[in-house]
């Protein structure tokens, strides 16, 4: 076979050395040029990490045994000799950057578990990567360099856990320096300075929100492939509000930065609250800041391990106990009943509401109730949110109940705080398919009554109304500043702070992460879309567990689609359409306006592949899976 001249870029050469010429046939395999150019460059060095890049394809010629003419290649390609890690300025959830070595030839799925074995973050699939928004006032700000953490000697392990030194990973034990990186990711940032806050993109509405989910990495494309270039900046962000098996004695750093992410998220009102909620959130933060000075480190206390049921409802925790079946289960309460129709100005009836298994059915009356019901709903797979403010004694349970073609909206009023704990804690343990006879019942209650609890006003009188060390435009978003004045907010927050004042550091976080995700909007992602045979853009909401149509003038939910009730989805990717069925003849199709379809294709199959997890598979990651479900044609 005829040989002929090919050129190549080595990067270790420098930017202004000539291409190396190698002398090759088309027979030669891709192992065979790496050979020659490392011949030809005489440089003695560990050339393992080494790969050829080709410039016009966009292309990793990573397969080696294949031959120049498989790959397709002629004497006019541009091709480069690079490493294949190389450093990356990452920003973190609570705001600081590290430079670290990044694969920037695998898909990013694979890059993100990279970086999360050297962070010491276990569950990577619940990461991604995305482009940052760039901060206002930049011209003002030259003088003031931004501290960045260098991890970019951290050799690269193939463990699949790092060996632990002193409770931290060993390479976090090397150095001083090193030992302070581990201490800005394990623990919590103070509270941040006005300024900061002033100077963080805010978004202002939905359509705000969706535009930040446009900038997703996509998990099946390396970073060459998407523009990303040596000691470019990413942000690491949680994207799949899916948490698995946290564990504060495992998960540090996992708990640290998930507690900035919903911080940050409440302070720049990415996540809407009641004034209630912000001055809980507000104390716990002060709360938190202070016990981080004195106990600087996450201890995994058994309060919190008890709680874990609890503290995060994603996570289902068999309790052991005896069978704590309660009279609750034959008790009939009188209960205002709420079911939301358009445009209706009715208010809540009073029915006798009785509990069996995972049903609720209503009467009429006391003595109606040995009959046929009025109606039962079966609460299998619902959704529970409360809906609480404990000082204006409103007590609500906001259910939504899959119905063929969509969610049926139901509130319960119950009418004093014990009768809400008890139908909250049983409404929660029927949505899991569970009785009230389940062990966990009593934990569940408990829980509810502790919630309440940090929410009532203290009756401490020896509260102080004033503390200098309180900054509260550090603790609240910046709308309560335009609301009220400072000395207005701190009695508030001591308030509430009188309530938590006792909690250890781990108990504070898990609780603070408790309260977000028990908020209406929690885990929603947004995306503008435009459905099929509609004439302007609405909102599509992307949930753990749903998507949400949301009339995108108003604000409401439109339509409610469960992803249990699934049959199939998939993309049309020339018009770039999305079209999914759902049992019961129901089919939905849409095109993206604020993020390409492959992102909001991604979203939809990470969520179905985060509740394909199980305990006894937790250590394995299905990677496979997950790019079957999140891929697309590409990944085929």
């Amino acid at each position: 076979m005829a040989s002929w001249d090919l050129a190549v870029t080595v990067e270790d050469l420098g930017s202004d050395a000539p291409a190396v010429t190698l002398s090759v046939a088309s027979d030669l395999h891709v192992g065979g040029v790496i050979l020659k150019l490392v011949e030809k460059t005489q440089i003695k060095r560990d050339w393992s990490d080494h790969a050829i890049w080709w410039e016009q394809k966009q292309q990793w010629l990573l397969r080696t045994a294949w031959t120049l003419e498989k790959y397709g290649i002629h004497a006019d390609a541009r091709l480069l000799f690079m490493p294949q890690h190389k450093p990356l300025k990452l920003g973190l959830p609570n705001g600081k950057t590290l430079r670290l070595k990044a694969c920037f030839s695998r898909p990013v799925f694979q890059t993100v578990m990279g970086i999360c074995k050297i962070l010491d973050i276990r569950h990577p699939e619940e990461l991604s990567l995305l482009r940052p928004i760039e901060e206002k006032k930049k011209k003002k700000d030259k003088d003031s360099a931004e501290e960045i953490y260098d991890l970019t000697e951290v050799p690269l392990s193939s463990a699949s856990r790092p060996l632990l030194y002193d409770g931290m990973p060993a390479h976090f034990a090397d150095s001083p320096e090193m030992e302070a990186v581990y201490k800005m990711l394990s623990v919590t940032q103070p509270p941040p300075a006005p300024e900061v806050i002033a100077k963080q993109y805010r978004p202002a509405s939905v359509v705000d929100k969706a535009h930040i989910n446009g900038r997703w990495l996509d998990s099946s494309r390396c970073l060459m492939q998407q523009g990303i270039q040596e000691n470019d900046r990413v942000w690491l962000r949680f994207k799949y509000f899916s948490f698995y098996d946290m564990d504060p004695k495992y998960d540090v750093v996992r708990l640290t930065q998930l507690y900035e992410q919903a911080r940050w998220a409440i302070l720049l009102e990415d996540i809407d609250c009641t004034e209630e909620e912000m001055m809980l959130f507000g104390a716990l933060q002060y709360h938190i800041s202070k016990v981080s000075q004195s106990e600087p480190q996450m201890v995994s206390s058994n309060a919190a391990m008890d709680d874990l049921d609890s503290a995060l409802q994603s996570l289902e925790v068999k309790l052991e106990g005896e069978s704590s079946s309660h009279s609750f289960t034959s008790t009939i309460n009188m209960i205002s009943y709420f079911r939301p129709k358009r445009l209706t100005l009715k208010g809540y009836k009073q029915y006798w509401f009785k509990f069996q298994d995972t049903s609720i059915s209503y009467f009429k009356s006391k003595e109606e109730s040995i009959g046929e019901p009025i109606q039962q709903i079966n609460l299998k797979g619902c959704e529970v949110a409360p809906d609480v403010n404990v000082t204006a004694q409103k007590f609500l349970i906001r259910l939504l109940i899959p119905a063929p073609e969509g969610m049926n909206e139901v509130y319960l009023r119950c009418e004093n705080e014990e009768q809400y704990a008890q139908w909250m804690a049983g409404c929660r343990l029927a949505s899991k398919g569970k009785t009230l006879a389940d062990s966990s019942f009593q934990n569940e209650i408990q829980s509810i009554r502790s919630f309440l609890a940090m929410q009532k006003k203290s009756s401490h009188g020896n509260a102080p109304t004033n503390d200098e060390s309180i900054n509260t435009h550090s603790l609240v978003s910046p709308r309560y500043h335009k609301k009220y004045k400072a000395k207005q907010l701190t009695p508030r927050i001591l308030d509430a702070y009188q309530n938590v004042a006792q909690l250890s550091l781990t108990d504070a976080v898990m609780r603070f992460l408790q309260i977000w995700q028990a908020l209406p909007d929690f885990g929603l992602s947004y995306v503008v879309v435009r459905f099929k045979g509609s004439r302007k853009d609405e909102v599509l909401g992307i949930a753990p567990n749903r998507l949400i149509r949301i009339d995108l003038a108003v604000g409401d939910v439109v339509k409610t689609w469960r992803y249990n009730n699934m049959k199939q989805w998939n993309v049309n990717w020339d018009i770039r359409q999305m079209a999914i069925e759902f049992e019961g003849n129901i089919n939905i199709a849409f095109g993206c306006v604020t993020a390409d379809c492959k992102i909001v294709h991604e979203f939809i199959g990470g969520y179905i592949f985060m509740s394909t997890r199980s305990r006894a598979k937790s250590d394995t990651l299905n990677e496979e899976l997950f790019h079957k479900l999140t891929g697309g044609h590409e990944a085929l």
